[in-house]
């Protein structure tokens, strides 16, 4: 139990592997599950018996695990202040990005929020737009995307009416969004429609770092983008987008 307690902090979650890197086989591993020294969270995921698992363990863990990872999208817009936008039906969800596919015991796991991994990014590179923020007693390093990226992610899953007017009521809000961090994280998006949709929205809300962008270096692709079927087709953006003036169906206009 010595190596346990020299090497093991409350709440951090660690696989065999890890335990056995330090000495400890699966005999031991059993008898300290047994003996209540360890606790299964999951099946050959353990941690020491302490308080109650907070999602952000797992997220910590996972890091110091070897996986590169962190909290994105409307978890992310969430954390930056945007909660009040975010509708709270059901279980809490906590949207992960990671550039290695996730270990299937995350989706049983009892954490306070429902870890959802996010299976295609928008940026190809990882590290752009990310930051790291204390954690707990131990100041744990999580990372997060900035509130820049997580508008990103966000848009790139957009695709109905709702969807959009629940993120224009977010961007309203992102008055200090910083310009010279969008001018990266919109150089480094993949999306297309992605970029397209970011700028639209940006443009309606009117804040005054969207006229700071130098769109004439961020690839917008060329030809039209359908983003809500049956929406109106922006002459800028070549998306089709909600009316504004209700709720009703358009014909699509392509």
């Amino acid at each position: 139990m010595a190596v346990l307690d020299a090497t093991l902090p409350e709440g951090q979650l660690v696989d065999r592997r890890w335990l056995q890197d330090r000495g400890l086989d699966r005999p031991a591993v059993d008898y300290y599950v047994r003996s209540g020294k360890l606790e299964r969270i999951a099946r050959g995921v353990y941690r020491k018996p302490g308080p109650p698992l907070k999602w952000q363990h797992v997220v910590y863990s996972l890091a110091e695990l070897g996986y590169r990872i962190h909290v994105g999208h409307l978890s992310a817009l969430g954390l930056h202040g945007y909660q009040h936008y975010l509708e709270l039906e059901g279980r809490p969800e906590t949207r992960l990005y990671s550039d290695t596919t996730l270990p299937t015991w995350i989706d049983g796991v009892d954490a306070g929020s429902s870890l959802v991994e996010m299976k295609r990014s928008p940026f190809t590179d990882f590290e752009i737009g990310i930051e790291e923020i204390p954690f707990g007693t131990w100041e744990w390093p999580i990372r997060y995307a900035t509130a820049e990226r997580a508008f990103l992610e966000t848009v790139s899953t957009v695709s109905s009416t709702a969807e959009i007017r629940r993120v224009k009521l977010m961007m309203d809000g992102a008055t200090n969004l910083r310009p010279a961090l969008l001018q990266s994280v919109l150089q480094g998006c993949r999306q297309v429609k992605a970029k397209r949709l970011f700028l639209w929205l940006a443009r309606d809300c009117g804040h005054g770092w969207y006229r700071h962008l130098d769109q004439n270096s961020i690839e917008l692709g060329s030809g039209k983008r359908q983003i809500v079927k049956g929406g109106v087709l922006d002459d800028e953006y070549l998306i089709t987008v909600p009316t504004k003036d209700d709720d009703e169906p358009k014909q699509p206009v392509f």
